[in-house]
């Protein structure tokens, strides 16, 4: 819950950001002068640029989220946690095992969302955080299709 609050706090304070940069935009382009125009249509570009990848964030974590729910209704373990260090960091050993064992699973039905959403959970928790998302990608691609 505490994610949703500071995403949607986050979110305000980036569509107010770009809000006032749509203002000054629009006044750049209010100059007539060439460099003004210029400047102005480069700042509304950077807004709207902005907020499409806001809003696809935003929908990457809804969805991910509704997997989560269908995967707890169903009683599937989302991922082990592995052995951790008395500093708080993963054991790297402990980790790869971990993963080593949803890979094998998602090799062995590549087109269940279920297994690709583990396997991004896995890799998260080794702090793999691009191929986490990758997988999670796939995980929500795979899930799209099976509705």
């Amino acid at each position: 819950m505490k994610a949703k609050w500071s995403a949607l706090l986050v979110s305000l304070v980036a569509v107010a950001y770009f809000g006032l940069l749509g203002w000054r935009g629009v006044v750049l382009l209010g100059t007539g002068e060439v460099v003004g125009v210029l400047l102005g249509v480069g700042v509304l570009i950077v807004p709207l640029v902005s907020l499409w990848a806001v809003v696809r964030e935003l929908q990457f974590g809804r969805k991910t989220e509704v997997m989560a729910r269908q995967l707890g209704a169903e009683g599937a373990v989302l991922v082990d946690a592995p052995a951790r260090r008395p500093s708080g960091r993963v054991d790297r050993a402990a980790a790869d095992a971990v993963f080593a064992r949803y890979r094998a699973e998602t090799e062995a039905a590549p087109e269940d969302w279920r297994t690709w959403f583990r396997l991004a959970r896995a890799y998260d928790v080794a702090g793999d955080r691009k191929r986490a998302r990758a997988a999670m990608r796939h995980a929500s691609a795979l899930h799209g299709r099976d509705r």
